[in-house]
């Protein structure tokens, strides 16, 4: 078992707007260890994770458990899906909906406050939709 460095971080920028939103959010909980954003395809828009993760591979996790997530709520009730906890007892996992194309994944050590993570990263979620969602609107006009 690799033993993760919570001090260095890997950061892919290819959405610096987005990236930003990350990083204040790992800043402002102490027990966060790291963050992503992934598209509903398992592609990663951003990232600030300890080095010796695999972003990629997260991403595509967090994708596939948003779309299981959908499946739950549309099959239980009507509604979008808003967010999914997960827990062990070495860390815990909480994907929030990023807009309708995209989910915001947060990992955070066992003792994280979920009150205090949920209260952090519910507003990065829509703040991280409203900026994926003018990039979109910015590229389609480029077309």
């Amino acid at each position: 078992m690799t033993m993760l460095d919570p001090h260095v971080h890997v950061r892919h920028v290819s959405h610096p707007e987005v990236s930003a939103v990350l990083s204040a959010l790992c800043a402002s909980v102490p027990q966060v260890i790291g963050a992503l954003v992934a598209s509903c395809d398992g592609f990663l828009l951003a990232c600030d994770l300890p080095e010796g993760m695999e972003p990629e591979g997260l991403a595509a996790l967090t994708a596939t458990e948003l779309s299981l997530a959908h499946r739950v709520v549309s099959t239980v009730a009507e509604g979008a899906f808003e967010e999914v906890v997960i827990r062990n007892n070495a860390a815990q996992v909480a994907i929030y909906a990023a807009g309708p194309r995209a989910a915001l994944s947060v990992l955070a050590r066992p003792n994280a406050s979920l009150g205090r993570l949920h209260l952090e990263a519910r507003p990065a979620a829509k703040i991280i939709a409203a900026r994926l969602s003018t990039l979109t609107a910015r590229d389609e006009r480029n077309l």
